[in-house]
């Protein structure tokens, strides 16, 4: 595996960072501009980049663990829905009196189940400020709980991707129980408001992309300083000789739990400025098979980059988008096709592959030792 050299912020890094921030500006514009003008963006379009910048948040926290500690988790979409769920509950306390029962004390489908009283798990979303504290502190606390006892009895490999498999999996069974009060199979929709403005207003579309934009950047940033530090070369000794590492010294559990659960808190920020940009969230985003194509995306963009993942999730969703309208039916097909041409021919990804090729094409010529031109080789 590579890294991507030891400064903070490399060409590649500045020039994902000058891209997120004049997205963040630009799309915004076009879509406030007049709907007869001729760069006006439609906000269905606003809408689908923001998403595509969520999933390439969430590819972001994946490539953190197994990129650069190579912990393959195939849960981290368990994270990412359980942020989702902590906003989908804030904004559906937003409703108020508005929904179809007109109930100003309980959501829509309680009303329908003839529940009397808002569950606990309910209290406090009413705040702004305590939904976006359950959304880093719910997929922290359970990625460290899980973490706590995978990583301290040693469960690696093979055998901790299928425990984090199981672990989304279980949470997928338990949301769709309409006991649990989470809206059972249908999950949360019809939101209104976000802090006062109308969710579905052009202007405020804008916004949420541009945050989207602006939190990308910042995760980035942050998980850039982790594997630049010192911290950072521990994981990546971990990643390539985590018995050697151990031995040394290292509490390699300690070690692994933190950078899980930072990973799983950013996941936790992905799922919430998704559910606002799309206008549900429900059960379904706790598949395994979400988990899974999000391990494709990292791979596919270049595991061990960070800007590569982000890179894989907005090539892979932007041709999941044009197959589900062209060709649904084999838009599975073309996935694992995807994978299966990547592993052969890019197994370090789509920016990996570039960066051999302008090494390649910058090499310098060897001269020769009689005198003759140098020649490229």
């Amino acid at each position: 595996m590579f890294t991507a050299g030891n400064r903070f912020l490399d060409a590649r890094g500045i020039v994902f960072l000058v891209v997120l921030i004049g997205a963040a500006i630009v799309v915004p514009a076009l879509a406030l501009l007049p709907k007869n003008a001729a760069l006006h963006m439609p906000t269905y379009l606003v809408a689908l980049f923001g998403k595509y910048l969520c999933f390439a948040l969430l590819a972001l926290a994946l490539d953190l663990v197994w990129g650069y500690c190579g912990v393959l988790s195939l849960g981290h979409g368990a994270f990412f829905a359980l942020g989702g769920y902590a906003m989908g509950m804030y904004l559906m306390r937003q409703i108020g009196s508005r929904g179809v029962y007109a109930n100003p004390n309980l959501p829509d489908f309680m009303v329908f189940l003839n529940w009397k009283e808002l569950p606990w798990t309910w209290w406090g979303f009413s705040a702004f400020s305590y939904a976006m504290l359950m959304v880093l502190l719910i997929p922290g606390l359970l990625a460290f709980c899980f973490g706590w006892f995978a990583f301290r009895s040693r469960v690696t490999g093979v055998y901790l991707s299928i425990i984090t498999q199981a672990m989304t999996y279980a949470l997928l069974l338990a949301f769709f129980r309409n006991d649990m009060g989470f809206g059972g199979n249908n999950g949360l929709t019809d939101f209104k408001d976000i802090l006062g403005f109308n969710v579905q207003a052009d202007a405020t579309r804008a916004v949420l992309f541009s945050i989207s934009a602006i939190m990308l950047a910042l995760a980035y940033l942050m998980a850039r300083g982790i594997v630049v530090s010192k911290f950072g070369k521990v994981l990546i000794a971990i990643r390539d000789a985590e018995s050697r590492t151990r031995f040394i010294g290292y509490r390699v559990e300690n070690y692994k739990l933190l950078v899980f659960v930072v990973s799983a808190m950013m996941a936790g920020v992905a799922g919430a400025l998704y559910v606002p940009q799309v206008g549900i969230i429900n059960p379904g985003e706790f598949s395994p098979a979400n988990s899974i194509e999000a391990v494709i995306w990292v791979a596919v963009g270049g595991r061990g980059t960070l800007v590569g993942a982000a890179l894989g999730a907005v090539v892979v969703n932007f041709a999941k988008t044009w197959f589900t309208g062209a060709l649904p039916e084999f838009w599975l097909f073309a996935l694992g096709l995807i994978f299966i041409l990547v592993t052969l021919f890019l197994p370090k990804g789509i920016l990996g592959a570039c960066g051999e090729w302008m090494g390649k094409w910058r090499k310098p010529s060897a001269p020769r030792g009689n005198g003759e031109p140098a020649i490229a080789e």
